[in-house]
């Protein structure tokens, strides 16, 4: 087990990337803390961690607030007296131009996927210096590779390859390792809500599927593997990285046929 006596906590793991991870990170002997805004779905996440005989801990957290997230701190020492690994997961996405976003959903969209990743760092960082743990930031391949429809999703995730390098650079010296991970389109969470929304839900699966080299849409395990070998020993001089788990959506389109 690569990461036994190891406590991570992953923000959105009530479902989707966050859960596979979560239930990834059990697998490999950590606890994990299982925060999301959806209760409901953070204790589902917790059961089948149980059921893999894994221990983990259901929290309700809303990222954008730092009174929530503080909260989330004090829940996470109170039961496991410290952390080694935050996986900044949670996000939202509003699939609309500059044009038609209104600015309270710009700015839920900016405060839950930034802001969310500043908050938690910040209030978090303390006790990774204690364990020289790390952070692994949930970007995207939309985040220097955009789409339509899309303005303020890609934004933040631009702005999270930024702040994990700035990040990587300002706690290196401390022994705190700070990755992000940019997937492409994956069966899951917001994917999922993107596909669910079109005419043909099947047809705008397959379709996204052709734009990856490997013709397919990646499963959340997938990432969620790659996070636990960042956030394990195997990653030890890997920091200020954005690693991509995207099929090869990001090296351009493959043949139509």
């Amino acid at each position: 087990m690569r990461l036994k006596h190891h406590v991570a906590v992953i923000t959105g793991a009530g479902s989707g990337i966050g859960r596979a991870s979560a239930r990834e990170f059990a697998k490999e002997g950590a606890k994990v803390v299982v925060a999301d805004i959806n209760l409901d779905g953070a204790r589902e996440t917790v059961k089948q961690i149980e059921a893999l005989g894994g221990a983990g801990l259901a929290v309700e957290v809303d990222v954008a607030d730092p009174q929530s997230v503080e909260r989330l701190v004090d829940e996470t020492l109170k039961a496991f007296s410290q952390v080694h690994t935050l996986f900044n997961n949670a996000a939202i996405q509003v699939n609309k131009t500059v044009e038609n976003t209104t600015v309270e959903e710009w700015n839920r969209e900016i405060s839950v996927n930034l802001g969310g990743v500043f908050l938690c760092s910040k209030f978090f960082m303390p006790h990774l210096r204690k364990t020289q743990g790390c952070i692994i930031n949930m970007s995207s391949v939309n985040g220097f590779f955009v789409e339509p429809m899309c303005a303020g999703y890609c934004a933040t995730k631009a702005a999270i390859i930024g702040l994990t390098k700035a990040m990587a650079i300002d706690h290196g010296k401390e022994g705190i390792r700070i990755n992000c991970i940019c997937p492409g389109y994956i069966d899951a969470g917001l994917a999922e809500g993107y596909f669910q929304a079109q005419p043909d839900p099947a047809a705008a699966r397959a379709a996204a599927g052709k734009l990856h080299a490997l013709w397919r849409i990646g499963k959340p395990e997938e990432v969620a593997r790659l996070a636990v070998f960042l956030a394990s020993a195997d990653a030890s001089f890997i920091t200020g990285a954005a690693l991509t788990v995207d099929g090869g959506f990001s090296s351009g389109l493959p043949p139509a046929s």
